[in-house]
Order: C-alpha cells, then sequence, then structure tokens
C-alpha cells in the first residue's frame, strides 16, 4: 500500500529525525517548513507558513499524504498566545487537507508539559504531578497550548475520519539549528565555553533536579515511535509517552560531559545558577570562537536555548516517564542516554558547529 508522509517542522530537532526515519523505510516524504530543508536525501521541500491558510493550501496543492506527522509549534510572549496560534497551525493544516480526501492518520508530537503544565504555571505549586508519568493521568486544570493542538486534532477527526497518535517527548536530544527547545546543543555550546575560556562547567539547575531519577527523548527513539505507531493497528487511537528507556541522575551525567569536552565539572551549589545568566554576554565570545575554528554558526542565538535548558533542570521534582503502554503494545527499541548526548557532540563537531 502506498504511503506518502507529510512530515510538518521538518527542519526542526523532531521532524529531521522523522523525515529521515520515514524515508529509511521506503516512504514517499514530503517535508514542511517556512524554510524547508534540503539536506535530507530523498524528502520533497514544501514551503508555507502554517498561519496563511491560502499560501498552505496553494504550497500542498499537489501533495496529497496518507500520513502527517506534526512535529512544530511557535512560542509566543504568554499561554493565551500560545494556545492561539498553535491551535490556528493545526487547525490550518488540517483543513487545507480535508478536500483531499486521502489522509488515514494524523501523528501530533508535544511533549512532557501535559503533565507539568504550561510554560506559565510550569511544575508549580499546586500541580506537581506524580512520578512516574503515565498516560493515564488528567489533564491539569489550567490552560496548556498541548491541549489546543490535541483538541484540534480530535475535531478534524470527527470531520475527516482518520486514526490519530499522541507522542510525548521528555527533553529531545538530536541535531537542529534555529531550534526553540535544544537541550543537548545548548549544553555542547556552553561546554566548549567553558573550554575556550577555563570556566567551570557549572551545573544550572536544582538541587531535585541534581541527586533526582530522570530521563530524556533521543531524536531517533522519538522518530521510531511515530513510525511504528503510524505502522501498527493497536497503537491507533492512543497517546504514548516517548523517552530513552533508561533513567539517569545529572549527579552522574554531568561529571560524563564535562569529560567529553576535557572541562571541568562543578554541580549542584546549593542554588540554581541560570544558563541563561551565565551565557547572556557570550555572544560576542561566540562569534570570535566560531571566527577562529571555522565553524557554520556564529549567531549564539540558532545554536543554545538556555532559557528552556534552566528551565528542564530546574524543576523542583524529579521527573521520569512510564514506557509501559507502548512496550506492551511492541514498541521496543531502546537508547543509552549517556551514547545520546555524546553521539550528538560527535555529529555537532562534525557538522562544525562546535569546536
Amino acid at each position: 500500500m502506498q504511503r506518502t508522509a507529510l512530515v510538518v517542522g521538518a527542519s526542526g530537532i523532531g521532524g529531521r529525525y522523522v523525515a529521515r526515519e520515514l524515508v529509511s523505510n521506503g516512504w514517499t516524504v514530503y517535508g514542511l517548513a517556512r524554510r524547508p530543508i534540503h539536506d535530507v536525501s530523498s524528502v520533497k521541500p514544501v514551503a508555507a507558513d502554517l498561519l496563511e491558510p491560502k499560501s498552505l493550501e496553494t504550497a500542498l496543492a499537489q501533495v496529497e499524504p496518507t500520513h502527517v506527522f506534526i512535529t512544530t509549534w511557535m512560542r509566543n510572549d504568554t499561554e493565551a498566545e500560545n494556545i492561539r496560534v498553535n491551535a490556528a497551525m493545526v487547525r490550518n493544516l488540517l483543513a487545507a487537507l480535508a478536500g483531499k480526501r486521502t489522509l488515514r492518520h494524523v501523528a501530533l508530537v508535544t511533549g512532557l508539559k501535559h503533565y507539568l503544565g504550561p510554560f506559565e504555571a510550569y511544575a508549580q505549586s499546586g500541580t506537581l504531578p506524580e512520578t512516574p508519568l503515565r498516560e493515564t493521568q488528567p489533564r491539569l486544570p489550567i490552560e496548556n497550548f498541548y491541549y489546543a493542538q490535541e483538541d484540534e486534532v480530535y475535531a478534524a477527526v470527527e470531520r475527516d475520519r482518520f486514526t490519530w497518535s499522541i507522542h510525548r517527548p521528555h527533553t529531545v536530544i538530536g541535531m537542529a539549528v534555529g531550534n526553540a527547545m535544544n537541550l543537548g546543543t545548548t549544553l555542547a555550546v556552553y561546554a566548549s565555553i567553558c573550554k575556550e575560556t577555563g570556566r567551570v562547567f557549572q551545573f544550572p539547575g536544582s538541587e531535585a533536579q541534581w541527586k533526582g531519577l530522570s530521563d530524556v527523548t533521543d531524536a531517533r527513539m522519538l522518530a521510531r515511535q511515530l513510525v511504528w505507531a503510524a505502522d501498527t493497528d493497536a497503537a491507533r487511537n492512543e497517546a504514548f509517552n516517548i523517552v530513552n528507556g533508561d533513567v539517569f541522575r545529572w549527579s552522574w551525567l554531568w561529571g560524563r560531559l564535562a569529560d567529553w569536552f576535557g572541562v571541568q565539572a562543578a554541580g549542584f551549589s546549593g542554588s540554581t545558577q541560570p544558563l541563561e545568566t551565565a551565557m547572556a554576554n557570550d555572544h560576542a565570545l561566540w562569534r570570535d570562537i566560531a571566527r577562529r575554528h571555522g565553524l557554520a554558526e556564529p549567531d549564539l542565538d540558532r545554536l543554545a536555548s538556555p532559557w528552556h535548558t534552566d528551565l528542564d533542570l530546574g524543576r523542583p521534582i524529579e521527573v521520569m516517564t512510564d514506557m509501559a503502554k507502548s512496550r506492551k503494545l511492541g514498541f521496543s527499541p531502546f537508547q543509552a542516554t549517556d551514547e545520546s548526548f555524546f553521539d550528538l557532540f560527535s555529529l555537532l563537531r562534525s557538522s562544525r558547529l562546535i569546536p
């Protein structure tokens, strides 16, 4: 049976890996983005803005996907704006495809803010969930743009009768430039700055994160689960957590990351030490590092997202994710988390993004 995928957000940290996984499994793949990528072999680029319905319809006029993978979102100043904008993006996309009558399945990538709350109330007292996080936990009683995205998918399902899956990764570790949430690359850039300047590689987060158990999601694992769910009858019309399958403590991993870069590690200092503050004045320094080492990206803001790393590492509770639901249905891949980071660092170096 012919399978044609439309990967929405194909230039991002999740979409790029999903597109590669689909191509490797023999799919016909279109990659939609405002600035499409051209470096993933066999992906057909589609340039479109999800907030402009007419131009979106024009861009998709010759595209007849059987499966859609939505891996993108847009950050705004308030949660009300996050809800308005991100819901519209999903709604406009599915409306543009409705008349084609080719769509069989839609996969939506959200994340653990489903359980921890939106940016304005993230992991705050009164809304802290029990861990490990499980898909059966109800929505929090606060507004959340992830819920709005889901509801747009459900509304389109009622209208167009396709199947769906929701995927909730923890922090995604993978390579992308210009991504709004990129902890792995942020730490690589921070460590590179420490190496160049002789600074200590200081853990920026909370005591709970330093000592507690955690997990992350390799972008390759996310891609595998999305493709698995699209191909597995029992996985349709379900929401799934997706993480590597192991757990770790930052108190164990931090020194290993420092060793990879050859810098001195420092752990929890008694209070948070935000990266956003530590890196606030490093833009000119990074441009100089990029010039001296011949790096491909001199703009620090295109590589690092310290605000998001601070959000993740500053949480007041340990956060880990239950994977039993998809495991029981046959999803078996596993990824060692330290190797996720080391693989990313090696890729960043070979791509001339870090020295």
